[in-house]
């Protein structure tokens, strides 16, 4: 296991160049298990764009729980780039769950049943 260093909170740059800066550190032994990177929307063009995103991060700490990191960007001043941590279970990690395409590229992931992807419909794309 390795010392883990994150940050949570809010850090903003205006317009001006400086910062506003509500950020604070967070210290754990474990390990990381994955990461994803998904790219927001440019809300002119409603296409991808990479100035806008959430990079989510799986961790297992040393006594044995899984946490997400979160850290929504963003690369446009005066727009908050917002980091959270939270508990997760192997089934928040696993198909219909809230960190499933995480859970995925962690190795959570099995194959949809037939069932799970007639009703996935439009998440399938996301």
């Amino acid at each position: 296991m390795e010392k883990i260093k994150v940050y949570i909170g809010s850090v903003v740059t205006m317009n001006n160049g400086r910062t506003q800066d509500a950020q604070r550190l967070v210290v754990f032994e474990g390990e990381e298990l994955g990461r994803l990177t998904t790219y927001g929307e440019d809300p002119r063009r409603g296409t991808i764009t990479d100035t806008r995103g959430t990079t989510q991060t799986l961790y297992k700490t040393a006594d044995g729980r899984l946490v997400v990191h979160s850290d929504n960007w963003s690369r446009w001043q005066g727009e908050p780039n917002v980091a959270t941590l939270q508990a997760v279970t192997e089934a928040d990690l696993r198909p219909g769950g809230e960190f499933e395409a995480l859970g995925h590229e962690s190795g959570f992931g099995r194959p949809y049943t037939l069932d799970e992807a007639l009703n996935a419909g439009e998440d399938l794309d996301s």
